[in-house]
């Protein structure tokens, strides 16, 4: 695992770490931990997937509407780029 220093934290943050952390029977280190992860993966955050499966539902896309595309998919190759 990484490990991160934090140089010239002001005492008062370090102090309402300290609380915060002694409120939720933490250390300090392991509530820091927890901030940073909730703010840079938050649980809410959009997953392209679950949006994009949630519009088709939304829109009422069956497996038949795909089927019909895969259908009328052009499958011949497509041309190489010149640079002529």
């Amino acid at each position: 695992m990484a490990m991160l220093t934090i140089r010239n934290l002001p005492d008062d943050v370090h102090r309402a770490l300290r609380v915060r952390a002694a409120q939720r029977g933490h250390s300090t280190e392991a509530e820091v931990r927890e901030i940073l992860a909730h703010v840079v993966k938050p649980e809410a955050r959009v997953r392209l997937g679950d949006a994009l499966s949630a519009l088709g539902r939304e829109v009422g896309l069956k497996n038949e509407d795909f089927e019909v595309l895969q259908q009328a998919k052009d499958k011949t190759p497509a041309e190489p780029l010149r640079f002529e």
